[in-house]
């Protein structure tokens, strides 16, 4: 493909799906500016390495790979220091009702192993097909499956403990 034309096909995928990258991003961070960064990040990662794109039909999944990488990479440097936002600080200190939409579902997906996290919120948040899934995380589709299955236990297992309690 020509430079020019994977270039294009480039800005017409951000364009079009970039409200996707960031749910993505935010899914992995919880918190708006960071969800940012990664985005931010991840396209330049995109376009240092824009020639090795084979084909425009993979720019998609070729980005969804780089923003998960980008995510994980962000959380393991931030793994050590857990900061409150300004926002986060105004709304506890403001008394509010409490509105947990999920909270549960939410808590126990960032207690899973990523392997496991990210088929879950490839497969069920951005609603990809498991070749997509399997494309962006260089796996088989086998272990992609497995992956599915074996998080999906898991979440219904650590769901199921919390309810004892």
């Amino acid at each position: 493909m020509k430079k020019k034309d994977v270039n294009e096909l480039f800005v017409t995928c951000m364009n079009d799906h970039k409200e996707d990258f960031y749910r993505l991003a935010f899914s992995y961070v919880k918190n708006q500016e960071d969800a940012l960064d990664i985005v931010q990040e991840s396209i330049k990662k995109a376009l240092l390495s824009i020639d090795t794109i084979q084909k425009s039909g993979s720019i998609k999944s070729w980005f969804y790979k780089i923003v998960v990488r980008t995510s994980i990479d962000f959380l393991r440097k931030q793994k050590k220091i857990t900061l409150v936002d300004d926002q986060m600080i105004d709304f506890l200190s403001q008394g509010k009702v409490d509105a947990y939409h999920d909270i549960d579902l939410y808590n126990t997906l960032d207690e899973l192993p990523t392997q496991y996290k990210t088929v879950i919120i490839l497969r069920f948040f951005e609603d990809l097909k498991l070749e997509e899934i399997a494309e962006i995380m260089d796996e088989n589709i086998n272990t992609v499956k497995s992956r599915l299955y074996r998080g999906l236990k898991l979440l219904r297992i650590i769901i199921a403990e919390g309810e004892l309690v």
